[in-house]
């Protein structure tokens, strides 16, 4: 199956019930298209078919995606297939498959701070800021890095012996680059950013109860 349909199908993944004219017509592929990613979707435990309608659960359209990654898809092209949520578990997926665990949407409390992905590993969390978005303008993308680094000192203050390094993943970003010595990664680069991150450490605003 083509890299082109399996991402087209990827967009009629739906929770609930939806018949192949349906996932046909919200995929914008023909009806036999239709049918053979549906089956396709089904024999990769994504979805139950019956014959004619599939019926979807909260999750799989993020399964498709980690089975487009494993077909050798470029990250990039699925994130745009993706919305914000299913995005930031491709960020978490791709920290997994990295050996970091992962905990997502981390609810800080005194004050309230929600941080998106959070990937520990070698004692080190990197608290990850996802977003989703087409453009960012420079004051734009400065004020997301400081929010993101006030919920990792919140983060650092409420966790006994915590080291943390702020991070924000984009869609749309051409090469990393640095705010404040915080990284700012584009979703295909996250791969290759994790393989470098413990080297380049000293490069990289990492926050403990020493530094605050």
């Amino acid at each position: 199956m083509s890299a082109k349909l399996w991402l087209d199908g990827i967009d009629g993944i739906i929770p609930g019930g939806i018949s192949i004219e349906d996932f046909a017509m919200v995929s914008k592929i023909d009806k036999n298209s239709a049918r053979r990613m549906i089956q396709e979707l089904a024999a990769n435990d994504i979805g139950s078919f019956d014959g004619t309608t599939i019926e979807f659960e909260e999750g799989d359209k993020l399964r498709a995606a980690i089975i487009a990654l494993s077909k050798g898809i470029l990250v990039d092209e699925i994130a745009k297939h993706l919305d914000w949520r299913d995005f930031e578990g491709l960020a978490a997926k791709i920290l997994e498959i990295h050996d970091f665990a992962t905990m997502r949407n981390l609810i800080l409390t005194g004050p309230r701070m929600e941080i998106d992905v959070v990937g520990i590993r070698l004692g080190v969390a990197m608290l990850i800021d996802c977003k989703h978005w087409k453009k960012m303008t420079p004051s734009a993308l400065n004020e997301i890095v400081q929010k993101q680094i006030e919920r990792t000192k919140h983060y650092v203050s409420k966790t006994k012996g915590a080291i943390a390094a702020p991070v924000i993943v984009t869609l749309y970003q051409d090469k990393v680059s640095f705010v404040d010595k915080v990284p700012v990664v584009p979703i295909f680069q996250l791969g290759n950013f994790l393989d470098e991150f413990y080297g380049n450490l000293e490069n990289i605003e990492t926050i403990g109860k020493e530094s605050q």
